[in-house]
């Protein structure tokens, strides 16, 4: 990871014959598949196949193998084949100039991750060798949707981005644990304040973490946002606490009703982005298609900032892009995702024209079989 002073996003052309993020997935019983493998293209992909025919299905395990967990929300017993006690991911993917093996496991025992045959340190591990940016239906929940996933979308960017944001995140967490437990088991304010001091400071450095990699990729989100609208856009970021206070003042304050809660309700833990659309809150007040292309281009822009600052490509997964969106809409997301440069594996009923430019490397996926179109 760099720091968050990286220069400004490249072109797409920088990109062009870069390392190539996924070169080859096998799958081992996941979801409806005994065996699959596939070798994408180092640019753009697109697996067609009837509805249930296991499309998305093919997304999750990619998915899975850079994030150690569904993107659909499915627990794993959802995602191990009938009959079976546990599925496995095997992966080649690039890092730098480096080709790296990644194996993932998981069953009732729990998740397991391998890098080049290694025990590795679980999820952190994956999104670390594979990183990699989603645009599914349920995209429109990252605007529409509560604080909690526009926190992961800033996390994810500082993660790639913000030297050491792991282990921070990390202790910050731990400080936010034992403040919750001293104020559950009713800790005198004396005792509460020794347990102030560490939370205040790790979070401070989180707030200032998130507002260095906000202002980074800020220019792209706006420029995205308003390629795919049309009009202007706005994110403004929420610190999680009253302004004009320290996080300290504010926990202070607050003391009595945290005590009643048995949580600590001031600090970044409860950050949030405002976004906004041509003057109006974008949560509430504009339509589920526009709420999608915004949230589309908070996606791209993270992309985008994240490969400028990694200098290599990212893998871009597009789960039925034209779903919800008219002719119009979907060309200028495509732009958009064309203008990245990065490897793109997007899905759809049959051969669609208007989601590549070019013509895509094909897959066909039926009853649990996936092959490449010749």
């Amino acid at each position: 990871m760099t720091t968050a002073s990286t220069s400004s996003c490249r072109c797409a052309s920088d990109y062009r014959g870069a390392t190539v993020p996924l070169k080859y997935l096998g799958i081992t019983d996941f979801r409806c598949f005994a065996r699959a493998e596939i070798e994408p293209d180092p640019r753009n992909n697109l697996i067609i196949g009837a509805n249930a025919s296991g499309k998305t299905s093919i997304l999750e395990a990619i998915g899975y193998l850079g994030r150690g967990r569904s993107f659909r929300g499915a627990p794993t017993g959802a995602l191990t084949r009938h009959g079976t006690a546990a599925f496995v991911l095997l992966g080649k993917v690039s890092v730098g100039l480096r080709t790296r093996t990644v194996g993932v496991r998981n069953s009732r025992a729990g998740l397991e991750v391998h890098i080049d045959g290694e025990p590795d340190g679980g999820a952190a591990a994956l999104a670390g060798v594979l990183p990699l940016q989603i645009i599914d239906p349920d995209v429109h929940k990252l605007v529409a949707g509560g604080p909690d996933e526009r926190r992961r979308y800033l996390d994810w960017m500082a993660f790639h981005v913000e030297h050491g944001y792991l282990e921070l995140w990390r202790r910050f967490r731990r400080a936010l644990r034992q403040r919750n437990a001293a104020l559950r088991e009713g800790s005198a304010a004396g005792e509460l304040l020794a347990w102030d001091q560490e939370f205040c400071r790790a979070a401070a450095e989180l707030d200032l973490a998130r507002e260095r990699v906000l202002a980074l990729a800020g220019p792209a989100m706006r420029a995205t946002g308003e390629q795919l609208l049309g009009g202007p856009v706005g994110f403004e970021y929420r610190r999680g606490w009253a302004g004009g206070k320290t996080l300290q003042e504010a926990l202070v304050a607050g003391l009595d009703r945290d005590r009643q809660q048995g949580a600590t309700l001031s600090g970044p833990q409860r950050a949030d982005l405002r976004l906004v659309y041509d003057e109006r809150q974008a949560q509430k007040l504009i339509s589920r298609g526009q709420q999608k292309l915004l949230a589309c281009s908070m996606v791209i822009a993270a992309a985008q900032t994240v490969q400028t600052a990694l200098g290599q490509p990212l893998l871009l997964l597009l789960d039925d892009p034209a779903a919800e969106l008219d002719a119009g809409s979907l060309g200028r997301l495509m732009a958009a995702v064309g203008g990245l440069a990065c490897q793109v594996i997007a899905t759809a009923l049959e051969p669609d024209p208007r989601i590549f430019g070019v013509s895509p490397v094909l897959f066909h996926v039926e009853r649990g079989l996936l092959h490449r179109v010749a």
